[in-house]
């Protein structure tokens, strides 16, 4: 009896992608992408056009050592869909992940690097393998097509649209800073504010948009001392107390930029309405105590 191609035994002399493959699920259904999930994330799918943070790792077949990889990067950069990444099956393959997720691709030269390959790392018409592992992502699609637009089109945009993109620029600056990417903390934080600043406010949305701008100002006050910049910081920081004249943090924060410009009266003094405020706050405390010595 002569089996079907399919229904024919599996060898055990397999190479290691095809011994790889076989417990992997094509995506498409082509064999061109195939996935395996090692380790499942949770919540929706990486969504078009957002922007990633990944660790990943690119082998050829028979070698240990990746041709590319992050892993020795405590934080990888953010990347973009579609700018950053642009290895179409990796891109693809993205698309089905989840956060936390850590899979493993074969892609086929049609989805990786072609017929030609990527010369001298990639040799022509070659599988790669890649490991995945999607630590965060944010739909930055909005972002991007906010920012695309002329500054008249975006005043004419509805005002919650406008707060909805600062507010995904600050949660990428708040990861960025988590990470101690200040310098690209700083960039998207300047740019939720300037977009909030550049709005031509009616009066009744004045207090809106100021509102939305206080964080912004604490924010950038706080990245400005962590890269050594306190007469920056100080900028910020008078601009939050413009806003809010009895904000704990800018106050705390100001004396913080006075102390590193060795103005010490300056420092106690906004010290001392912080602690008017927040008497038991140790760390206010704990600045107050050096101001004096």
């Amino acid at each position: 009896m002569v089996l079907d191609v399919d229904e024919q035994p599996r060898t055990t002399n397999q190479s290691p992608f095809g011994h790889l493959s076989l417990q992997m699920e094509s995506i498409f259904g082509d064999g061109g992408i195939l996935k395996e999930v090692v380790k499942p994330g949770e919540g929706p799918p990486v969504p078009k056009d957002a922007s990633v943070l990944i660790h990943l790792s690119g082998f050829l077949e028979y070698s240990d050592e990746p041709f590319e990889t992050t892993s020795h990067l405590k934080y990888p950069r953010m990347m973009k869909l579609g700018r950053d990444v642009t290895l179409a099956g990796l891109e693809l393959g993205l698309l089905t992940m989840r956060k936390g997720e850590f899979s493993r691709f074969l892609l086929q030269p049609q989805y990786a690097y072609g017929e030609m390959g990527c010369p001298p790392l990639i040799p022509p018409a070659a599988v790669v393998l890649y490991k995945v592992q999607v630590l965060d992502f944010f739909d930055s699609a909005q972002v991007d097509n906010f920012i695309a637009l002329g500054v008249e089109q975006q005043n004419n945009t509805p005002l919650l649209t406008l707060f909805s993109v600062a507010n995904t620029l600050r949660s990428f600056g708040n990861r960025c800073f988590c990470q101690s990417r200040y310098d690209d903390a700083e960039e998207r934080y300047k740019q939720a504010k300037m977009l909030l600043v550049n709005r031509m406010m009616e009066e009744e949305q004045r207090e809106m948009i100021t509102s939305a701008l206080l964080p912004l100002y604490l924010n950038l006050s706080l990245t400005e001392l962590r890269m050594g910049n306190p007469h920056k910081a100080l900028k910020y920081t008078n601009k939050a107390l413009e806003i809010d004249p009895n904000n704990t943090k800018a106050l705390y924060r100001c004396g913080q930029a006075y102390m590193e410009i060795h103005d010490y009266e300056s420092a106690q003094n906004c010290l001392i309405l912080a602690q008017a405020r927040k008497p038991f706050d140790k760390d206010i405390n704990s600045l107050l105590k050096n101001v004096a010595m």
